[in-house]
């Protein structure tokens, strides 16, 4: 049963509690955020002549709160009029607005003896049955909940949020001794559908799951690269990418969390756990001390492990210099090293994470040699965890991967190693195995996952044989289905899948999802099959990304050898096949997630509905690498442009999407897209990742049984001619004689100008989809042919990022 959330408050105006308010914003839930009063008036107040009655003063803390969490960047907020659905308040005047909201949320300081104040004074004032839960990130529950009664202590758990809050998926759910079991699966289930969060239940024990094993993975590193004599520079290199971890590593991570927050954890675990063998591991290095003392707390201050500073005429990244710490007792900066590490360079070749964490920690050089060390320390640790922190291995893994983004949980990174390789390793350096290795190797069959019917299982330690791990069935997993033996058709390029219920999917597996020929290819086939065997069609992938365009090597080879034939062919194909998608006879729902550029842009548009995730990055980007949309981007957003404008004849329809793909407008999220008219009212947007396949399975099944029928090609697309062309070419001149725009980025924009006004058509005049579309692909073929745009393309696959010549 999900929870019924009509409105929640949010008790700490923070950088935790405001936003959290801002999600529950985005999932169109209100709230209340309230804070302390203030104790003294700001210098500003007092020359605005307000006393300390007044509410603008009163709510002081809440009303910068709310401020703040509007700055963020990355946003905290889908839209920033979402802000709205927030109401300020203050902890004396307004807590009897508790009575009106169904879910509290306790945000207040990290202290014990703080939430135990304020939770007392919320059950004076909440209504019976509300929910109550705390954001401590390590606090024990039990101690919190000690003096409260029987009722809210049934209703009283631990929701603890990762940051940031919109952006991490992680949602860790401690419950009590006293909390209703059912009032458990009630929010966890809410979390995960509305608030689109991963859940982790784990037990009431310091720092819970994530925060215990990331801790001492830190430590452990700490204490690695102080023996070692490693740089800061050469740890983030090993500790990234090559061993299947975000490129902020170690210490970057640290700089953009925030040195305090992580020495608080540390500190706190070192309190709590007076019996922990590596307890030593939770004492901060004394140059880590020194920056506390010197507040290099990192991002927010300004500097911490890393630096901005100024040399030879430019900026400079300085790093801390640790071999001056170790010899004189000094922090100071330096220049930051080019780091080169054969072994890291090589590890990060391999794509597979399995792979590549296997081939590092082997070899031999000063990286795998670090890799190891760091790895196994945190094996034996999480190993030596499972049943204290939480009941299984599958919660810490996961922990690991949604609230610290490794590629690899602890367990999984056993079995990629091999348990019983690593055992006899460990042995051999006379290490501890941990009583839930040698148990996996006794009682299961060497391995803490396997899979059995195609279903994927985990050994369970408490009662030492495999289990299914559980899925929610809206949870559709391509992967699970290839096991099953439910692939239609496939090439190297993309695949078709039954997701059953007389629904396919076709899934992109190139590189980056890149579209390529063998892509376009399966697409035409993929409709084809559903045309004749199914009712609907699927367009989703399990990747990083929905798809990020073109594949920009084979197009920049084509260009350098002027194979223009080639090119042509190759952007009459990916238009016929995106004109199959929305003309097929049976319904198509694109179901598109983070980035969605320019083709995968495309193909979404070409799709007869859009079930997207929230957080979608989507746009027409085609200008950064010296090109216009040329696969019915430019054609489809000036139909689209023709919604909410209809006085001005054509010429304003036009500039509206003029100037999307001019200025490579991309969504920060899937209602910006709405607002960018990437998606129609009629489009869906989902919170939760993981029930996006399921969500657009649904809505092709509803299109399906309500009598789909396809659209009938547009004859009847009105542009403005000759005249709108002129207007879009004086426009884009004082842009380039204002310095604001280079001349090859005008060439580019009176492409856009011609193919969007209608080409050589001199007065206004009605066109059909397949004139623009031609005209597309004259506009792009042309663009192919002029050398600033070939550097674009090349310096964007050498840089990834847009070169302005």
């Amino acid at each position: 049963m999900i929870l019924s959330i009509n409105k929640v408050a949010v008790l700490g105006a923070g950088v935790m509690g405001s936003q959290i308010a801002a999600h529950f914003a985005n999932a169109g839930i209100p709230s209340y955020l309230l804070d302390m009063v203030p104790t003294q008036l700001t210098a500003e107040e007092k020359s605005q002549g307000l006393s300390l009655d007044h509410p603008a003063v009163r709510n002081r803390f809440s009303q910068a709160g709310l401020q703040n969490v509007q700055n963020l960047k990355p946003a905290a907020f889908y839209s920033k009029n979402l802000a709205s659905l927030i109401t300020p308040g203050n902890f004396e005047d307004n807590l009897p607005w508790l009575r009106e909201v169904d879910w509290i949320l306790e945000a207040v300081v990290e202290n014990l003896e703080v939430k135990k104040q304020i939770l007392s004074r919320v059950r004076t004032y909440r209504k019976e049955g509300s929910l109550v839960t705390s954001n401590t990130s390590g606090l024990s529950l039990a101690a919190m909940a000690a003096d409260l009664p029987t009722e809210f202590q049934e209703n009283f758990l631990i929701t603890h949020f990762f940051n940031p809050v919109r952006y991490m998926k992680l949602l860790e759910i401690i419950p009590g001794e006293k909390t209703d079991p059912d009032r458990i699966k009630s929010v966890a289930a809410f979390v995960e559908e509305v608030l689109g969060k991963g859940v982790v239940f784990g037990k009431d024990t310091p720092c819970f799951v994530a925060n215990r094993i990331g801790a001492h993975n830190r430590g452990a590193i700490l204490k690695i690269m102080q023996e070692g004599g490693y740089t800061i520079e050469e740890v983030d290199a090993i500790m990234g990418e090559a061993v299947g971890r975000p490129k902020t590593a170690l210490f970057r991570l640290s700089d953009l969390v925030g040195l305090d927050t992580s020495a608080n954890v540390i500190r706190n675990l070192y309190r709590d756990l007076p019996q922990e063998e590596d307890r030593d591991l939770f004492v901060l290095p004394g140059f880590v001390e020194k920056m506390l003392e010197n507040r290099w707390l990192g991002n927010k201050t300004g500097q911490g492990f890393y630096k901005k500073g100024e040399g030879e005429g430019k900026t400079q990244f300085l790093v801390l210099d640790l071999e001056r710490w170790n010899a004189h007792g000094q922090l100071e900066y330096r220049p930051q090293r080019e780091v080169q590490i054969p072994s890291v360079e090589r590890a990060k070749k391999i794509l597979d994470p399995r792979a590549r964490i296997k081939y590092i920690v082997q070899a031999e050089d000063r990286g795998g040699q670090f890799a190891w060390k760091a790895l196994s320390a945190n094996l034996i640790y999480a190993a030596k965890k499972v049943g204290e922190i939480a009941d299984d291995v599958v919660n810490i893994d996961r922990a690991m991967k949604w609230g610290y983004n490794w590629e690899l949980g602890p367990f999984e990174t056993w079995d990629a190693l091999g348990i019983r390789e690593t055992v006899e390793r460990l042995e051999r350096e006379g290490r501890e195995i941990p009583e839930s290795v040698r148990r996996v190797l006794s009682r299961g069959d060497g391995t803490f996952y396997k899979k059995e019917g195609g279903l994927p299982c985990y050994f369970d330690l408490r009662d030492l044989t495999y289990r299914e791990i559980p899925v929610n069935p809206q949870n559709i997993v391509l992967a699970n289905l290839k096991e099953r033996q439910q692939v239609i058709k496939k090439n190297s390029g993309a695949s078709l899948i039954d997701l059953g219920d007389g629904i396919a999917c076709l899934e992109f597996h190139t590189k980056a999802n890149s579209i390529n020929e063998d892509l376009v290819a399966m697409m035409q086939t993929g409709v084809e099959e559903v045309s004749r065997n199914f009712q609907g069609l699927v367009i989703g992938n399990e990747g990083a990304n929905f798809c990020a365009g073109a594949d920009l090597v084979l197009l920049l080879i084509a260009c350098r050898n002027k194979d223009w034939d080639r090119i042509e062919r190759s952007v009459k194909a990916f238009q016929d096949a995106v004109k199959i998608l929305r003309y097929s006879p049976k319904p198509v729902v694109a179901a598109p997630f983070g980035m969605t550029l320019g083709g995968g842009c495309e193909i979404a548009l070409g799709s007869d509905r859009i079930c997207a995730h929230a957080e979608l990055y989507m746009g027409q980007v085609e200008v950064g690498v010296g090109l216009i949309p040329a696969g019915g981007g430019t054609k489809e957003l000036l139909i689209r442009s023709e919604q909410g404008i209809q006085a001005g004849g054509p010429l304003p329809r036009v500039q509206r999407a003029f100037e999307t793909i001019a200025y490579a407008k991309v969504s920060s999220s899937a209602q910006e897209a709405q607002d960018l008219g990437f998606l129609r009212p009629e489009d869906k947007v989902i919170m939760n990742r993981d029930r996006l396949l399921y969500e657009a399975k649904q809505l092709a099944l509803e299109m399906s049984r309500r009598g789909y029928q396809p659209p009938t090609p547009r004859e009847d697309i009105l542009v403005p001619g000759s005249g709108g062309r002129v207007a879009l070419e004086v426009a884009l001149k004082g842009l380039r004689l204002a310095g604001k725009i280079s001349p090859h980025d005008e060439v580019i924009g009176k492409k856009l100008a011609y193919v969007l006004t209608g080409g050589n058509i001199l007065i206004p005049k009605k066109v059909s989809e397949q004139y623009l579309l031609d005209l597309e692909r004259e506009a792009f073929l042309s663009l192919c042919g002029y050398e600033k745009t070939q550097q674009r393309i090349e310096h964007m696959l050498k840089t990834g990022k847009p070169l302005r010549n």
